[in-house]
């Protein structure tokens, strides 16, 4: 499948006294069925450029973010407003279970593209690690 559109992902994590900031710009595919929506893209392991890692970005509605990955680390977060998720995530150390609870979801895709944003805290065992924002912007190639 061809990927026509460029998809700026954001990411700030705040936990404790710190805050780590990413930043990933990457050519992926934005697929709407019925009223879900699927950004879809691939990363590259600078230690390890020929094992890739597969995103999948499930939108449903203005309430509900699924974000699953591939390849050799394997999560599924569910990021739901206003509701707790138990969440498996899988490490090359081994699995975890974490708690998600997202307490803001911000959507303005439409058919073309454009902005989700998404805040949301995680928890190891019901103990606080950190609160993360995630700001995903998607234009049509050749688009600014």
């Amino acid at each position: 499948m061809q990927e026509n559109y460029l998809i700026s992902i954001k990411g700030t994590q705040f936990f404790e006294n710190s805050t780590d900031k990413t930043e990933v710009l990457t050519a992926g595919n934005y697929i709407h069925k019925t009223d879900n929506k699927f950004i879809t893209y691939s990363e590259y392991n600078e230690e390890k450029p020929s094992k890739r890692l597969t995103s999948v970005i499930k939108v449903e509605g203005n309430d509900k973010v699924t974000v699953i990955r591939g390849g050799e680390v394997k999560s599924r977060l569910i990021l739901e407003k206003g509701r707790r998720h138990q969440c498996h995530y899988n490490t090359p150390f081994g699995d975890l279970m974490v708690g998600v609870f997202a307490d803001s979801i911000i959507n303005e895709l439409n058919d073309n593209g454009g902005c989700l944003k998404v805040s949301y805290s995680l928890d190891f065992n019901a103990d606080f690690a950190c609160r993360n924002e995630i700001e995903i912007q998607i234009n049509e190639k050749g688009e600014h």
